[in-house]
């Protein structure tokens, strides 16, 4: 101990431990000092993801610092980022649970040293597994998605950074676009009742020693395209020379593995394996790989996907049947109507089953005077998919030219009519040219009618989506401009279900 307990007193406060697994808030708090004669304990905050938090606690003890008290938070990143771009007071050290949560906060680098990590599985209820031959075989998440008897849940991706992963590895798994929106609809947008979600590793392993009578446990199931949770160490702006040096301490620590020990349910950085000295048999304690981080624009791009798959929308469709649309597109046997009649059929998996659509085709005097006609009437998704066959139906007009303007403003206004709240009110247009009607309105008219029926209070976006060559890509820009919507193009005809995702994505990430 060197000098007397009479020159050196120790002192230790460890205040109440509350764990609970698996997304449940955790605070955990440890205020530790050395004192010696004629120095006053100076305080260190370290805020820590709750799953991490634990071991960070136990590092600090063991560093036995003097004059240093730390004081280890538990505290949900999404939190701690949202504080850190504020007023409110910041702790010198910040260990979230994904470098996903940086790029939010203010005050941090955007990357910083991984101390440890943890896969982002797929958790599925045991029983389930058992279903798809587990434990004889390891299952893979297109295996386990593809079962019909399973309830598939996600966590919030904007708070949990085991969703953004999920939705990345998803996509990576399944490559094509319509393929992907269809494995995002098999996800309910909670955990709450679900047999298989997605969740970290640890989180896992602390739910199975923790089971409660009538409660299930559950079976990892692992995907090398899913990104793992990283927990970097970031040192926050503002701390005193001596916080820098006790922070410094502790980074030392625990980069050299004091939070994934035999005792910890995490894997040191890289996906090592697990160093648990007992191993429940639902893991795999191996050492698994997985993808890179992904970078901001992936992410967004990631959680406006999921937006527009959640959305309860309203949607009004205008597709484009003037003669051009009856062209061919090279390599698929198909014309440019047929295609976009696909992906605007495709489109209605996009949707919640609460959504409402409209489909409409337009070209010029195609209903008496008027430069449009309905397809299908305003009604729920369910209804639209058993009536399909009248969208499939639909032909391009001979010699038919594009009476585009007065088709978008007749429908804008009646989407401000029908407009509800709580839903999200779309104008979508599909066309592949430039208004060609001698007699309709101009387009300086039309942008200026446009920007008097727009509403802050009453948002209806209007999306247009121009496909193939002779798109006018300048055209559509200034028809969505007064209406807070955006235009998109396909000059590949063959690609335009892909271009429509990513339209709706980006809306409802948006909104």
């Amino acid at each position: 101990m060197g000098r007397h307990a009479t020159a050196r007193t120790r002192k230790r406060i460890l205040l109440p431990l509350l764990v609970t697994v698996l997304g449940a808030a955790t605070w955990v708090a440890v205020a530790m000092a050395r004192s010696e004669p004629g120095c006053e304990p100076v305080r260190v905050v370290v805020a820590a993801s709750p799953d991490i938090a634990p071991a960070v606690t136990e590092a600090a003890r063991a560093l036995d610092l003097a004059c240093i008290a730390f004081d280890v938070q538990a505290r949900e990143s999404h939190q701690v980022a949202a504080e850190l771009s504020g007023a409110a007071s910041r702790p010198q050290a910040w260990i979230p649970s994904s470098t996903l949560f940086l790029g939010k906060a203010g005050g941090v680098p955007l990357s910083g040293p991984s101390i440890a990590s943890s896969p982002v599985v797929l958790a599925v209820a045991e029983p389930v597994a058992r279903e798809l031959g587990w434990p004889r075989k390891p299952l893979t998440w297109p295996e386990v998605l593809g079962h019909t008897g399973i309830v598939a849940g996600m966590p919030d991706p904007g708070s949990d950074p085991a969703g953004v992963s999920a939705l990345v590895a998803l996509r990576e798994l399944t490559k094509d676009a319509s393929a992907y929106v269809a494995s995002l609809r098999k996800f309910l947008p909670t955990t709450s009742g679900a047999t298989v979600f997605p969740a970290a590793e640890n989180a896992v392993l602390r739910h199975n020693s923790a089971l409660l009578e009538g409660e299930t446990a559950s079976v990892a199931v692992y995907s090398s395209a899913a990104p793992a949770l990283d927990y970097p160490f970031v040192e926050v702006e503002g701390a005193t020379a001596q916080q820098g040096k006790a922070v410094a301490e502790l980074k030392r620590a625990l980069l050299r593995g004091a939070a994934t020990g035999p005792r910890s349910e995490l894997r040191a950085a890289g996906g090592q394996a697990l160093r648990l000295t007992e191993t429940d048999q639902r893991v795999e304690a191996q050492g698994q790989r997985s993808a890179e981080i992904p970078d901001a624009a992936e992410v967004a791009k990631a959680l406006s996907q999921w937006a527009a798959v959640n959305a309860s929308a309203r949607v009004q469709v205008l597709i484009d049947v003037s003669g051009s649309m009856s062209a061919p597109v090279p390599g698929t046997g198909k014309s440019r109507l047929r295609i976009t009649l696909e992906a605007a059929e495709n489109a209605l998996h996009l949707f919640r089953s609460t959504s409402q659509a409209r489909f409409l085709a337009f070209a010029t005097k195609v209903d008496g005077d008027r430069d449009y006609r309905e397809i299908l009437p305003m009604a729920p998704i369910r209804q639209q998919l058993a009536a399909v066959d009248r969208l499939r139906a639909v032909r391009a007009v001979p010699d038919g030219q594009t009476g585009l303007y007065d088709s978008v403003l007749d429908i804008y206004r009646l989407a401000h009519e029908e407009w509800e709240r709580g839903k999200l009110n779309l104008v979508i247009v599909m066309t592949d040219g430039r208004d060609t009607d001698p007699g309709g309105i101009s387009r300086e008219n039309l942008v200026a009618e446009l920007g008097k029926l727009s509403d802050r209070d009453r948002p209806v976006p209007l999306i247009a989506i121009g496909i193939g060559p002779e798109a006018d890509e300048t055209e559509l820009r200034q028809l969505v401009a007064p209406a807070g919507g955006q235009a998109f193009l396909s000059r590949d005809p063959a690609r335009i279900g892909e271009v429509f995702y990513g339209a709706l994505g980006r809306i409802a990430g948006a909104g």
